[in-house]
């Protein structure tokens, strides 16, 4: 992901530009420190993403965020009043962070921007509701329960998956809930298949590959 970071003071720019540099898959293509260079860099070089503060010398941030065309932004501002944020979401931005951050809270957005361009991606020509609903976080309704798993020990699977903070195989979610490895392979399965999980095969140096499932809410 080829990322523009915009902000007047030099010195945050170099900072946040550090953090983008840090997160795997993502490079800083340019830094611009005025609305008129974030503008011109935003037309010339074309990036993925724009890291936009909106406290700029020449023009409101929201006003670039708002003549940008066909490029996300990300706002990056110490305003944290409610107008301000709104018109933000209005002006289409995909997500905002309020200064001061740390490199953690940044790199956090960036792999959620980067998760949901890669199922956009996935999508191809035409999406179904339930793939709508994951873009936009909107709650869907349980997929039925298969005939001999248990509400209960699918939560205490889930639980497992979302306290894990990062993907686990059937072996390792059997050993955290104390199942055996099939059902709780099955629980795994289920949870994919209700979109609140993922699998992720992981590919080794020969065999098959591994099975790994992660946590998507």
């Amino acid at each position: 992901m080829r990322v523009l970071v915009v902000d007047d003071d030099f010195m945050v720019a170099r900072i946040h530009s550090g953090y983008v540099s840090r997160v795997p898959g993502f490079s800083v293509v340019s830094v611009a420190h005025n609305g008129a260079g974030a503008l011109a860099a935003a037309a010339e070089l074309r990036p993925d993403l724009v890291l936009l503060d909106i406290y700029l010398p020449d023009m409101s941030g929201l006003e670039v965020l708002k003549a940008i065309n066909d490029v996300d932004v990300l706002m990056i501002s110490a305003a944290r009043d409610v107008p301000t944020v709104k018109e933000a979401m209005r002006g289409g931005a995909v997500n905002y962070l309020i200064k001061p951050f740390t490199a953690t809270a940044l790199t956090e957005r960036l792999q959620q921007y980067a998760d949901t361009r890669r199922r956009i991606t996935a999508l191809g020509r035409e999406a179904r509701q339930d793939d709508v609903d994951r873009l936009f976080g909107t709650p869907m309704t349980a997929a039925p329960m298969p005939k001999g798993l248990s509400p209960a020990t699918c939560a205490l699977v889930a639980d497992s998956l979302r306290e894990a903070g990062r993907d686990l195989s059937a072996i390792e979610a059997a050993q955290l809930t104390g199942l055996s490895r099939v059902s709780a392979r099955r629980y795994l399965e289920h949870l994919c298949a209700a979109g609140q999980a993922e699998l992720r095969p992981r590919y080794g140096t020969a065999g098959r590959p591994e099975h790994r499932y992660r946590w998507l809410g």
